[in-house]
């Protein structure tokens, strides 16, 4: 387990130090930050003293060293735009899209895992190919048309629901966080659910996949020869063995959702960091697309990371691999 546990060490460091280099090279080839952030109208000395300001008339490879030397100590810069640390910045947001994304994820794993095992076990029923439905229209929606629906109707329509937002916030445990009040959970519920859908689709065609082909194999047949009820072959037997693909997709899904909730966020201006990297696009801020790009990366690194050692906890054959 060591050896395995050292091994993706190794891969997931270099990773990241590859990552950095192209996020690094491609923010730098979108365009002069100073172009947005002075007057078209001034002049060459104030955009030269700048542009010396922010070390821009460096060549790239000593501004990606000087980046990575910042990082180490736990400096990500400055933002060009708010004029603030980024760390300070980003993290001011992360907690509004850690609640997004922990509410859609388990909308999604609580509603798509249990369906597709039903759609498995009963892959005939009127019910399953309802499910199946359910999964198509997911994956086939575009994520922005679904939020628009869902604003015109329970906002717009019926009033149900408010149509952006975070609400108001609420202190649990140690936290402050919109889940703790009503109105928190009357702002997030249709953010998460428009970003669970494609979660969702693919958790019930996964899950529905390993239940019919787990049905079919011989030791559900010994079992059920050995006079076990079907409830307990599926909690006991069946579930253990298809989990191992559920636990490798959910882990990713996990990452490409905090990643990637930047459609959702903007759609329903949602106060978290897929909303702010928008803007600093927009705005070219450098600073902030670099730092955010870099970190999305390592929670993705860490994220596989976790679901590795997790599979290789739920399936020895793979530690025996690592180690060797």
């Amino acid at each position: 387990m060591t050896g395995f546990l050292l091994q993706r060490l190794m891969q997931a460091a270099a990773v990241i130090v590859a990552m950095s280099v192209i996020v690094f090279t491609g923010v730098f080839a979108i365009g002069n930050p100073i172009d947005v952030l002075i007057d078209p109208g001034a002049d060459q000395a104030i955009r030269a003293k700048l542009i010396a300001q922010y070390g821009l008339d460096q060549p790239l490879w000593r501004q990606y060293f000087a980046f990575v030397g910042n990082v180490v100590r736990g400096d990500l810069g400055t933002s060009m735009v708010y004029n603030v640390p980024v760390v300070d910045l980003v993290f001011s947001r992360l907690p509004a899209t850690l609640e997004l994304v922990l509410v859609s994820v388990t909308i999604a794993a609580g509603i798509g895992i249990p369906a597709g095992i039903w759609a498995g076990y009963h892959p005939g029923s009127l019910s399953a190919r309802a499910i199946m439905a359910l999964s198509v229209l997911g994956f086939s929606v575009p994520t922005f048309w679904i939020g628009m629906l869902l604003i015109m109707t329970f906002a717009v329509q019926l009033g149900w629901l408010p149509s952006g937002g975070r609400g108001d916030l609420g202190q649990l445990l140690w936290f402050e966080t919109s889940l703790a009040t009503a109105d928190g959970w009357s702002h997030v519920i249709m953010p998460a659910i428009n970003l669970s859908l494609f979660k969702m689709g693919l958790m019930i065609r996964l899950s529905r996949a390993g239940m019919v082909e787990a049905m079919r194999t011989d030791y559900v047949r010994f079992a059920r020869a050995q006079g076990l009820p079907d409830h307990q072959i599926v909690t006991r037997h069946v579930l253990r063995n298809i989990s191992i693909p559920l636990v490798t997709v959910f882990g990713l899904e996990l990452g490409s959702t905090l990643a990637f909730a930047v459609v959702t966020e903007s759609v329903f201006n949602w106060p978290g960091v897929g909303k702010l990297i928008i803007d600093s696009i927009l705005q070219l801020d450098r600073p902030v697309m670099v730092s955010y790009l870099v970190m999305v990366v390592v929670l993705f690194v860490l994220i596989n990371l976790v679901v590795d050692l997790i599979y290789a906890r739920l399936d020895p054959r793979v530690r025996l691999k690592g180690g060797a």
